[in-house]
């Protein structure tokens, strides 16, 4: 049976302030992984892989990580499988988005986090690092991945994209005003 996913920013809670540096969570059972974003939120950086202990001190590293970094938001990446519908861990993370906010007060999103693991796992192997060189880098490294693909969703589109992103909004602008017309 397939579960369709609700649409991602079903899940946001609330709108996500437009600067201030972003943590981006990895979630896991035994581990997760954190990265950052600067202020202009532009670029994501790995911060830690962090193996979870009891529910206590998980939440006083996420404390500690949101006042070093004066964080402005959380993204928590949601397991989707590749034709869309829900994976098991899904309801999980959405969950652990929702403890999030009422938690620390903060504003929270899912995203798509299809791949993640697979592009940081098949880069760190072309590194020819061992197995244990790679689960040391994998969470935090994906959770980079992670916020960079949502830090890219968020910005206007640049160049030939731009041109096709104006073109396809005259299209429907256009299509609009002759609905309109009749």
């Amino acid at each position: 049976m397939s579960h369709e996913s609700p649409p991602l920013d079903a899940f946001v809670f609330p709108d996500m302030p437009p600067r201030g540096r972003l943590l981006a969570i990895d979630y896991g059972d035994k581990r997760m992984g954190f990265a950052v974003s600067d202020p202009e939120q532009s670029m994501a950086c790995p911060v830690e892989n962090y193996t979870r202990r009891t529910p206590t001190l998980d939440q006083a590293r996420f404390q500690y990580w949101i006042q070093e970094y004066c964080v402005a938001g959380l993204v928590v990446g949601l397991p989707i499988f590749m034709n869309g519908s829900e994976s098991p861990k899904s309801q999980q993370c959405r969950q652990f988005a929702r403890w999030l906010h009422q938690t620390f007060q903060l504003p929270v999103t899912l995203h798509d986090e299809r791949c993640t693991s697979a592009v940081v796992e098949d880069r760190l192997v072309e590194l020819d690092l061992s197995r244990a060189q790679r689960k040391k880098k994998l969470d935090m490294l994906a959770a980079q991945v992670l916020l960079q693909a949502y830090l890219d969703s968020r910005r206007p589109p640049r160049g030939a994209e731009l041109e096709t992103f104006l073109m396809e909004n005259d299209a429907i602008e256009a299509e609009a005003e002759t609905e309109n017309d009749d």
